[in-house]
């Protein structure tokens, strides 16, 4: 698989042809958006976005591994004053074309610029969409555990009764908790919002994303050597997530002066981890 650890220039969704079934362990990418960046990508106008995006994703489709994740980062448009549903016919589409929708995570942009319209204020908050071939998947929850934080000091101290065997929804929604299970722990599994701020620093590209974004997917649902596509690559900073936890990447884009970019970004990372590209030179040849 001469693709393994390469930038390549073209449309994804032909590139991908070339590519052979169930060969990609998770697939993570931030397509143009919906009538944005216009002079980057053209601008799909919202209207048209799903015919333009469900190509794409049956190719997706087809090389991502049976366990492997797809890992959508989209959000919506305001058009005339009101949300376009784009998105939400995007995911019935991906749905009819196959996909499971298994879960949604949201991207709270802590730095986001204030600002307001006539009837509404600035989105400080992104999609990141989770689908699947399957459902049972890869998945490596405790690579992402977090601090359980100061809320264990007061709330684990005095446990009642309740809170020490499982106490049953009042609803009879069959969910239930058991807050002793809590105790003594250092770490906890984190909430489906995830607090990163923006990417501030000029990486050559009208919407670089900060690489603890595809980092935090990364080590959620691949393991060392996995193989991470992103057919949107841009400058690159999905593949240099990849490279620094020593996973093996691939990553597409239609403008050549992106493909340059990546190439480079992830050249200067590379040179610095030797054994990243013993790694790649050994699975070339064994493939």
């Amino acid at each position: 698989m001469s693709f393994i650890n390469k930038i390549i220039h073209g449309d994804c969704e032909d590139v991908l042809r070339d590519f052979p079934d169930n060969s990609i362990d998770l697939i993570f990418t931030f397509p143009p958006y919906a009538n944005q960046r216009k002079e980057t990508y053209g601008g799909v106008k919202p209207d048209h976005y799903v015919d333009w995006f469900l190509p794409k994703a049956e190719q997706f489709l087809r090389v991502l591994k049976p366990t492997g994740t797809f890992v959508l980062n989209i959000k919506e448009r305001a058009i005339n004053g009101e949300r376009h549903t784009y998105v939400i016919e995007l995911i019935l589409g991906l749905k009819k074309q196959g996909w499971l929708w298994t879960e949604e995570f949201v991207w709270h942009k802590k730095n986001s610029y204030p600002g307001k319209w006539p009837n509404r204020f600035r989105d400080s908050w992104e999609r990141l969409l989770q689908f699947n071939k399957q459902r049972k998947f890869n998945m490596y929850q405790e690579s992402v555990m977090v601090p359980v934080g100061d809320w264990a000091d007061y709330r684990l101290t005095n446990l009642s009764e309740t809170d020490k065997t499982r106490d049953e929804s009042k609803v009879g929604s069959g969910f239930g908790k058991n807050i002793s299970h809590w105790v003594g722990r250092k770490k906890i599994y984190p909430m489906n919002v995830i607090h990163m701020a923006t990417e501030c620093s000029n990486q050559g590209h009208s919407a670089a994303f900060p690489v603890d974004l595809p980092n935090w997917f990364i080590r959620l649902f691949t393991k060392k050597d996995d193989l991470v596509l992103d057919p949107f690559i841009g400058s690159g900073t999905t593949a240099l997530a990849a490279i620094e936890l020593g996973r093996r990447y691939v990553g597409i884009d239609i403008h050549e002066k992106y493909c340059k970019l990546a190439r480079e970004r992830t050249s200067k990372v590379q040179v610095r981890l030797p054994q990243f590209a013993e790694l790649s030179s050994a699975y070339m040849v064994l493939s």
